[in-house]
């Protein structure tokens, strides 16, 4: 599997979401996809503890390890690669974590308009 090519949502080259835990469809750190990856892990994301809640309500328990998976469990501030979908869901119910554009891979839009992601952008100097 290939990944597609590493374009952000602003059109530039896709940067580095997160290595501590590392996060991506391809456990590379960076939010690229490609047409294998069924939830389009795209988005992004720095993790709340409202996001983390949420997110284990509906059915997906991210702040739990799982160490038969390396999966070391997420706490509020860690960078991760989210399903853009999970993502637009958070959004509509008003508990979406904060976005890093430049990490967040271009096939999100094909779910997230841009102007969402924008809305729940990091503050950048």
């Amino acid at each position: 599997m290939e990944p597609d090519e590493s374009i952000n949502v602003l059109g530039g080259a896709l940067a580095i979401c997160g290595t501590d835990p590392v996060t991506g469809y391809f456990r590379d750190g960076m939010c690229n996809t490609c047409d294998a990856d069924q939830g389009s892990h795209t988005v992004c994301a720095v993790m709340t503890a409202e996001f983390l809640a949420f997110s284990k309500y509906v059915g997906n328990d991210l702040s739990t390890p799982r160490p038969g998976f390396g999966f070391v469990g997420l706490k509020p501030g860690d960078p991760w690669c989210l399903c853009a979908s999970r993502f637009l869901q958070a959004a509509e119910e008003g508990c979406a974590p904060q976005v890093h554009l430049e990490a967040t891979h271009q096939r999100a839009l094909e779910i997230v308009a841009l102007e969402i992601l924008q809305q729940h952008a990091v503050a950048t100097d």
